[in-house]
């Protein structure tokens, strides 16, 4: 581009960020309190000074608080950024740096490196990556998704590069993104329907100073919990061909999982940005207009920290709310997501004061969008301020990541703190939570672990964190992990420890499935992942988060520096682990009343001038008899569907959870002209195959024993 060829030109004040035209590109910018804007473009991403530059004036360039100026000659791929003048007066709320190069908020492309290193104080300029002119989309058209009902849904948490990042993935593709199209196959036969992406909006990946001590590695920011481009794809997981290649690659990665019958749902973070607190980097807001986009302390040189990293995005101002608006629908028109999991959601809530409203803006305006109606919103319904609204989050159309449930279930089957009057609430839906305002068991999202906390194996593995790797001398991370060792910390060689925490895996997952509302797992879960009990990875771009293929293909010969090289124990292991969370999907997909729309009520039944009530669900102890609530023997046993002949697309079902110590000889409902099937024994070594009906093994009676500490499931199937 021949930069002294260019000239500007007054231009419309919208739409916001850069937009390429047939011979120049339009540039637009909100400031209120900046005295003028300067623009930059520059030649290289690496360039610390830019080619040229564009000083906008008030007289045609501004249009109230919008700055607007048509660069002629620009074309897509051109790199810029904003310079924002005016006072640096903290104590009034403005952090003006006339020095610093300033991230478009709009980008649709963020290109070059970033560094922040520890001696830099908010003065200074670290180096920071340009914004990138991108393509238009031409050819637009809906791609290929089609709806997936609450109640059929699966979520599948997966982070972009983890799942593929390991050697042993074997995959060939260029880019993350890439590579993880080759994976597909691997998601549709596991069974979700709903890939959640942790963060895959551009952020600063190298803002963490610390280093592992056993080692000196360097560590990253490698969850993305760190947003510097809220419109642009994190160029690292594009193929790099060309810039802003990423943007179009994971276009096509959403089509693609389409295609294959899976929906997109990213996991987005408003609460808080990369500019930490006022020791923090000036990279864009803070630049721009400090005062409007985060909430300040009472002196106004500090910031409000609930979101635990800093700063809080002041979403409740107009204009923030606007911007994350534009940002959702963004992603929905142009991108084709299907839907978003907002972390530490309660934030969405708060005032420019920081209290939570009754009935917050944002919130209700996300829910009734018109272009955001038909997407799935979800809310981590807490943040660090002291905020937990799980049961309690505005409005009725959102879901919720239920940490009722995640507690409540590990309590049950790894303290012994649990009970059965909370593991039958959470098994029907959470009705206490969300029964109360008129909400259903849909909006319950359902899980026992997540990105954040124990993976699955470490759960059953560990007492307590060992969080050493991450350079705070084990300070961060939760210390309430609600886990059991089973005797021995860490990995061990018993075969007696190993079993007791395999069937401890398998009773979570089996709850977890078998449960009212909607299931989420988190990703290397169902292959035993472990991550050496690290429970706050988010630091560790290495083998203590990739997904290790090697369990799942049972190839032991891949060389890789790493944690706990899986043996032939391991494998046999994940391929139980795999094959149950299978059979488990296809029993929800198959049986409907595993998946309810409503709580349970009773079914109405018309008898000769009557209307009367037949139980929907059946509680019971190991003789069949009504269930005591108030007893402390932690055994349940449950019965759905128990007059068949009222559900004529699903078959009647008997769970039975044995927590207690002691085995339980159970006796069973006869019904003539039926036999009893058993499909799941969370106690038994076994690969389940997916048509668990016809393959089942049928009783001789109408009794069984239930193994202690084991979980067994039945179907009714007729006698020929």
């Amino acid at each position: 581009m021949d930069f002294s060829t260019l000239t500007i030109h007054s231009a419309p004040p919208y739409p916001m960020g850069a937009t390429p035209h047939h011979d120049g590109t339009r540039f637009v910018v909100f400031s209120r309190n900046a005295a003028c804007l300067t623009l930059l473009l520059f030649e290289n991403p690496e360039d610390t000074e830019p080619a040229v530059e564009f000083q906008l004036n008030d007289s045609q360039h501004r249009f109230g608080d919008i700055w607007s100026v048509y660069v002629k000659g620009v074309r897509h791929g051109c790199l810029y950024a904003w310079r924002a003048h005016g006072n640096w007066n903290p104590s009034s709320g403005h952090r003006f740096n006339s020095d610093a190069q300033l991230i478009d908020p709009y980008a649709r492309g963020i290109c070059g490196p970033y560094e922040w290193r520890e001696q830099e104080i908010d003065e200074s300029v670290p180096l920071v990556p340009k914004s990138l002119v991108t393509h238009p989309p031409y050819h637009w058209k809906r791609t290929a998704a089609s709806y997936i009902p609450m109640e059929d849904t699966v979520i599948y948490e997966v982070h972009l590069k983890g799942f593929t990042a390991h050697p042993s993935s074997e995959t060939h593709g260029r880019g993350a993104i890439n590579r993880f199209i080759e994976k597909i196959p691997y998601l549709r036969n596991l069974g979700i329907t709903t890939v959640e992406f942790l963060p895959v909006q551009s952020f600063a990946e190298n803002e963490n100073i610390n280093r592992n001590p056993f080692t000196g590695e360097r560590l990253k920011n490698y969850w993305g919990y760190s947003t510097i481009g809220f419109m642009a794809v994190h160029p690292p997981y594009g193929s790099m061909d060309e810039r802003g290649s990423e943007l179009s690659e994971f276009r096509n990665l959403v089509n693609i999982l389409h295609e294959n019958g899976l929906e997109v749902i990213l996991d987005i973070v408003f609460n808080h940005t990369a500019e930490g607190n006022e020791t923090g980097p000036t990279l864009s807001f803070r630049g721009l207009d400090n005062s409007i986009y985060y909430m300040l302390g009472e002196d106004q040189s500090t910031y409000r920290n609930f979101s635990g990293c800093g700063n809080t995005v002041n979403c409740n101002h107009p204009v923030v709310r606007d911007f994350i608006l534009d940002v959702l629908r963004y992603w929905v028109v142009e991108i084709g997501v299907d839907g978003f999991r907002f972390d530490l959601a309660s934030i969405l809530g708060r005032d420019q004061n920081g209290e939570l409203l009754d009935n917050p803006p944002l919130v209700e305006r996300i829910a009734e969008d018109p272009i955001l109606r038909s997407v799935k919103i979800i809310a981590e319904a807490w943040d660090a301020g002291g905020a937990y609204q799980v049961g309690s989050f505005p409005g009725t159309r959102w879901s919720e990541w239920n940490g009722k449930f995640r507690d409540d279930i590990r309590k049950f089957w790894l303290t012994g703190e649990g009970n059965i009057r909370d593991l039958a609430m959470r098994l029907s839906g959470s009705e206490d939570l969300y029964g109360h305002s008129g909400r259903t068991p849909l909006h319950s999202i359902n899980f026992i672990t997540s990105h954040d906390g124990f993976s699955l194996r470490d759960l059953v593995s560990y007492d307590f964190k060992h969080n050493e790797n991450n350079g705070e001398k084990n300070r961060d991370g939760e210390n309430h992990n609600i886990s059991n060792n089973h005797g021995v910390e860490g990995p061990s060689d018993d075969l007696k420890i190993r079993k007791n925490r395999l069937i401890s895996m398998k009773n979570l997952l089996t709850t977890l499935f078998i449960s009212q509302g909607v299931p989420m797992i988190s990703s290397g879960d169902e292959i035993g992942h472990t991550k050496s009990g690290n429970n706050n990875s988010y630091c560790q771009d290495n083998p203590v988060n990739w997904f290790d293929w090697r369990r799942f293909s049972g190839v032991l010969d891949i060389s890789q520096q790493g944690y706990e090289d899986p043996d032939e124990n391991d494998i046999s292991e994940a391929a139980q682990l795999y094959s149950l969370i299978r059979a488990l999907i296809e029993l929800r997909k198959s049986n409907e009343i595993l998946r309810r729309k409503i709580f349970f009520r009773g079914i109405p039944v018309k008898t000769v001038g009557d209307v009367i009530m037949v139980p929907d669900v059946y509680w019971h102890d190991e003789n069949h008899n009504d269930i005591n609530w108030h007893r402390n023997d932690n055994f349940l046993g449950v019965l759905l569907g128990t007059d068949f002949e009222l559900f004529p697309s699903s078959t009647p079902i008997e769970m039975l959870f044995n927590g207690t110590g002691e085995d339980k000889n159970i006796n069973l409902k006869m019904v003539d002209g039926f036999n009893w099937v058993k499909i799941i024994d969370t106690s038994c070594d076994e690969i389940l195959p997916l048509d668990l009906f016809e393959n089942g093994t049928p009783l001789d009676d109408f009794s069984l024993v239930v193994k202690s500490r084991s979980t067994v499931i039945l179907m009714l199937k007729k006698t020929i």
